[in-house]
């Protein structure tokens, strides 16, 4: 519970978020980017994170991973920059704020990008996408963000990957906010390159993202990059080739912590354990909040367990600013909304939460919102 916490805060939110003690006390080890010791965990990492994804040890081969340093922008941006050859073109499935930030990054980096753009609670139209797959052969890449935390949206991730992959085109997935929180194998989603970040769902801190690659095809984008400090297959071969060396300083703290979340990770139960801890929070969170007169902005059928966006609800005393203040005072960081047509906000409920901090929280905002009746 949060009294008992040795954090100012319980971060109710998509990431950072809050992590475990021993997490971050793993942070404080010291090691040297060169020194073996520190390359051996990078590798441990590059193995889990396959073996996370790919579920046949016959496959586990045909799969690989990079690690990035900086936010999980930065890996995506690492993949939509590395992967796409020059006379490629990229289909950005947009519904929400980090598919629109996929296809900023796309157009940008001079690729030809095409959209498919829906409303934020709206989800993804397959038939569309196959539309527009078939009637332009062009486009040779397609991208999509797996959760779509504007609004808490789960993306039909392996149903599109099908189509993608019987098109014969190659399928980039986001899943920054759903890997390690809800079960996915690159094999059922049809991903080519799957990206997430070290302070998601593994529950360790910011500062690296990463990819895992069908290796096959990752060896065919050399010299692709339009960008060196972010050329994925550069980074790949250093740390292929060179025993888990990064190409240029990498966090080591956050890393060796990163470790250790994978670890704690396996000892919940994996990731069905914790998409069950997970799903089982949302649930109580949206039932809790329903009984307080809060209305959730996505349909249950398309929600995912990551977060939640919750309409303001009809008070006249109402206001977002103050209603997140008083929370914070009570120990608990929830998030602003970030749907363009709608007034909400967002409770996160991943990371080391629990029941008993779900219902301490809704009897928070049960006596800050009683005030204001």
């Amino acid at each position: 519970m949060v009294n008992e916490r040795d954090t100012q805060y319980l971060l109710l939110t998509p990431g950072p978020l809050t992590t475990t003690s021993s997490v971050r006390a793993a942070m404080m080890q010291e090691y040297s980017t060169w020194d073996v010791d520190y390359n051996d965990i990078v590798q441990s990492i590059r193995t889990r994170l396959v073996r996370l994804v790919v579920r046949e040890n016959t496959e586990l081969n045909c799969y690989t991973s990079v690690l990035i340093p900086g936010s999980g922008t930065f890996a995506v941006e690492s993949v939509i920059g590395s992967v796409i050859p020059p006379d490629g073109k990229l289909l950005v499935l947009n519904n929400g704020a980090y598919g629109a930030r996929i296809t900023t990054i796309s157009r940008m980096l001079g690729i030809e990008t095409v959209e498919l753009a829906q409303l934020e609670t709206e989800l993804t139209d397959l038939s569309k996408v196959e539309q527009m797959l078939v009637e332009d052969p062009a486009i040779s890449h397609v991208a999509m963000v797996h959760c779509e935390t504007t609004t808490g949206m789960l993306n039909p991730a392996e149903a599109v990957g099908e189509i993608v992959r019987r098109l014969g085109r190659i399928y980039i997935l986001d899943a920054m906010s759903s890997f390690g929180g809800i079960p996915l194998s690159m094999k059922t989603s049809g991903a080519h390159y799957l990206i997430s970040s070290a302070n998601k769902c593994v529950q360790g801190v910011p500062g690296f993202g990463f990819v895992i690659a069908d290796r096959d095809i990752l060896e065919l984008t050399k010299d692709w990059a339009r960008s060196h400090s972010l050329d994925l297959y550069d980074q790949w071969q250093e740390m292929e080739t060179k025993g888990g060396k990064w190409r240029f300083t990498s966090p080591t703290h956050v890393v060796n912590a990163f470790a250790l979340a994978l670890e704690e990770l396996d000892l919940e139960g994996g990731v069905q354990a914790r998409y069950n801890r997970y799903l089982n929070n949302q649930r109580s969170l949206v039932k809790g909040m329903y009984a307080l007169g809060f209305k959730a902005l996505i349909d249950d059928e398309f929600q995912s367990p990551i977060i939640t966006s919750f309409y303001y609800p009809d008070l006249s005393g109402f206001d977002f600013k103050n209603f997140y203040d008083a929370l914070k005072k009570r120990g608990f960081v929830i998030y602003p909304g970030k749907v363009s047509h709608a007034e909400c906000f967002r409770i996160g409920t991943i990371g080391d939460v629990h029941q008993n901090d779900i219902m301490e929280l809704l009897n928070n905002i049960d006596e800050v919102i009683g005030g204001l009746k």
